[in-house]
């Protein structure tokens, strides 16, 4: 019964995109504002003695306006800045990051790393200071992560109750594919961890500083349960979630986290799939309308 209310949920949700017309925040430019105009701001954010190389995207007007955290994946070819263009055409700020050891930020990669910076940027939007110079309103955040990014997301807000709503765009559920049996034997442990390594070096971490592919397989074999996207179910029920998958093998991943959501009793789900790859390469139009109208309930504005 609960599968066929997801299914219920996803084409009323896509019924309703389809249905409407292309929201104006993806075709227009918004009406000028010489006083309070639209802005990049570039600056770091101090995590663990780095700072991360960030951008905020700040929305025209005075504000304050409510913030989308965008995460990115593994090792973050894909950045989304469309999307998040788009999100502040229609009137949110929206902060961009690269995680310790990436993309020429400083410091060592690790999945980690990744979420203590995650939980630093959230902390730096909340600084009363940052938030009046980036016209944020710090008690408005909700965080869109994407394949790794969407890991990193599940996690930050399952620990933080102050994160209003979470989207998560193809979640990689990174953590559950290093678990390894209790009690494995040595020569066999070796072996699921020089895999897991090998899968991680195929996604290509030339972008990454201070990391092999072999220690980020421990990374994540030393957290498979905490960092688990159904482990973070219990905790996220009590929020806003959009759920979107694609046609790239994580689907199913996804579909568990949105049955143990709905069966912890979340009230406000939704469920889009977008028959596409993991990048969202034919359907960045769709991505975008579905993000922007799960905008709407995700952080109630």
């Amino acid at each position: 019964m609960l599968n066929l209310r997801l299914l219920a949920v996803s084409l009323m949700l896509g019924a309703g995109i389809s249905a409407a017309q292309t929201p104006a925040a993806i075709t227009t430019d918004p009406a000028a504002d010489t006083a309070n105009p639209p802005a990049m701001q570039s600056f770091q954010i101090p995590s663990h003695g780095v700072g991360l190389n960030a951008l905020m995207y700040i929305a025209a007007g005075a504000g304050p306006h409510p913030v989308v955290v965008l995460l990115h994946g593994f090792p973050g070819n894909e950045k989304n800045l469309d999307l998040a263009q788009a999100i502040r055409r229609a009137g949110w700020d929206v902060l961009y990051f690269d995680y310790r050891g990436s993309w020429g930020t400083k410091g060592d990669f690790s999945f980690t790393h990744s979420m203590e910076d995650t939980q630093a940027a959230v902390a730096y939007v909340r600084d009363p200071a940052n938030a009046t110079k980036l016209r944020v309103d710090p008690k408005h955040i909700v965080l869109v992560g994407h394949s790794m990014g969407g890991m990193i997301a599940a996690y930050t807000a399952a620990h933080d109750p102050g994160i209003e709503g979470v989207g998560l765009i193809s979640a990689a559920n990174m953590a559950d594919r290093a678990k390894l049996p209790a009690g494995i034997p040595a020569e066999a442990r070796a072996k699921a961890m020089a895999a897991i390594a090998k899968g991680l070096a195929a996604e290509g971490i030339e972008p990454l500083a201070g990391c092999t592919a072999e220690s980020l397989a421990a990374d994540l074999a030393a957290h498979a349960d905490e960092y688990s996207l159904v482990g973070q179910a219990a905790k996220l029920a009590s929020r806003p979630m959009l759920v979107i998958t694609s046609d790239d093998g994580l689907a199913p991943a996804n579909d568990a986290l949105v049955t143990a959501l709905g069966d912890a009793g979340d009230k406000e789900l939704k469920a889009v799939h977008i028959a596409t790859d993991h990048s969202y390469s034919g359907k960045r139009i769709e991505l975008e309308e579905t993000v922007l109208a799960g905008l709407e309930y995700l952080g109630h504005k």
